[in-house]
Formats: structure tokens, sequence, C-alpha cells
């Protein structure tokens, strides 16, 4: 089963300083069919303006990963972390039993990031934080895995069993990936458009993908980040 989720008919926000598109049900955005997608709950589209940000505010009991599309993000949090981010990078903060932090943009230009909230697997893990450096190269025309459970291989781990990926597919190139049974993904069209199975995805677009497998042409040069997880019940 594939489903587009089309940018324009999501929820959005704009507080002059932070302009939002909301795949999920966030904030003033209520959708009763679009709470969340198996465990995947919030991915919101934040263009956030500079020298501006998220003050100190608190989260629990969730795996939150911010993906950095242009622009630099500065983490700070509780547990004493103060670090910067920039494109194709990840922060990532197991929230557990309680953590407060804050997500600014210190720098000169609009910063565009991704932010992922996953429930975990249980309530009351420590809070944990980490960021990683990829180098962009590394999901030129690939798949770049970087994140996944914690039985798994990817560089940062989550406490749920969920795989996060990473693709540049220059002009005119194909790849497919592989969706299987009992398994479902989120595609999010970050930038450039794209074709999968005669659906046209544009910048910011979403796809719902349940066991199945999918072939992606790009049309334009596309930026792509796909979440896989264990299928709803």
């Amino acid at each position: 089963m594939l489903r587009k989720i089309d940018s324009n008919h999501m929820g959005s926000s704009d507080l002059g300083w932070l302009r939002s598109k909301f795949h999920f049900s966030f904030a003033d955005y209520y959708n009763p069919d679009n709470i969340q997608f198996g465990v995947l709950r919030v991915i919101n589209d934040d263009l956030v303006n500079p020298q501006t940000g998220f003050g100190t505010h608190p989260h629990k009991n969730m795996e939150i990963i911010s993906y950095v599309v242009n622009g630099e993000l500065t983490h700070g949090d509780s547990m004493g972390n103060n670090n910067t981010i920039t494109r194709g990078q990840v922060q990532y903060m197991s929230a557990g039993t309680g953590v407060y932090h804050s997500e600014h943009n210190l720098g000169e230009n609009t910063l565009r990031f991704l932010q992922i909230w996953i429930l975990p697997d249980k309530y009351g893990h420590t809070p944990t934080y980490g960021d990683f450096r990829f180098n962009w190269e590394e999901r030129k025309n690939q798949w770049l895995h970087m994140v996944s459970g914690l039985d798994g291989d990817a560089p940062i781990n989550l406490n749920q069993d969920t795989n996060i990926y990473s693709l540049e597919l220059e002009q005119g190139k194909e790849i497919s990936f592989h969706v299987r049974e009992g398994r479902q993904a989120y595609l999010v069209q970050i930038e450039g458009t794209s074709v999968v199975k005669d659906i046209e995805l544009f910048d910011r677009d979403g796809m719902e993908i349940v066991e199945e497998n999918i072939t992606i042409k790009a049309e334009k040069t596309s930026h792509i980040l796909l979440i896989e997880l264990k299928k709803a019940e």
C-alpha cells in the first residue's frame, strides 16, 4: 500500500520566527485520522529564522531525532550537552524519565530541520543525548543507514525497533527499498522531485508505504529521508 501525503494538505503554522509543516497532528493542528504512523508520532518540517529558536522546555518518554536540511542547529540540555550540527547531520535525544532542552538557530541564515518523535519501547529510560556528523557523500545514490534499534548496526541507536535512512539521488537515477511483510515506512521528499510507482513527490511531500517494495526515480536530484518500522497493529 502506498499513500501520498501532499504537503499542501498538511497542518501548518506561522509564528513569524517559525514556519512549520506538520506531517501528523501537532500543536493547534489536530486530525483524528492522522495522529501517528505506527510508533512514528511526529515529523515537523521547521523553518527557523536566524537568532531565534525554541527556549528551554521539557520532554519525557520520547525518542527525538533532529535532522538538519540547511543552516545550523544548536542544542542545549539539562544533561550539560551543547552542540551545533549542520546539513545532513543528526542529533538524537532519548527524553526518558525527563529532560529539559533548547534548540536555536544562532547562524546567519534560515535553519530548516526535520523534528522527528518516535514512541519508545517502554517508559522510564535514562535520558541520553548524542549527535553524529555524517559525511554527505555517504548518501549519494545509496541509502545511508543513520539510525537503528538497540540491536541494529547504525551509528545512532533508538529505544525502539526503527530504522532511519537518508539519500541524495541524482537526477535520472533509480534506487529500490524493500519494505517486507510486517513492516512499514514513511518517506519524506525533502528536496527535489521523484516518482514512486507513477506517484510524483515534490518538496516537503510525504508517503506512507506498507508491506510493499518500491523503486524511486529522481526527476530532479532528490534529498530523501525514510523511516522504517514495525507495521501498526
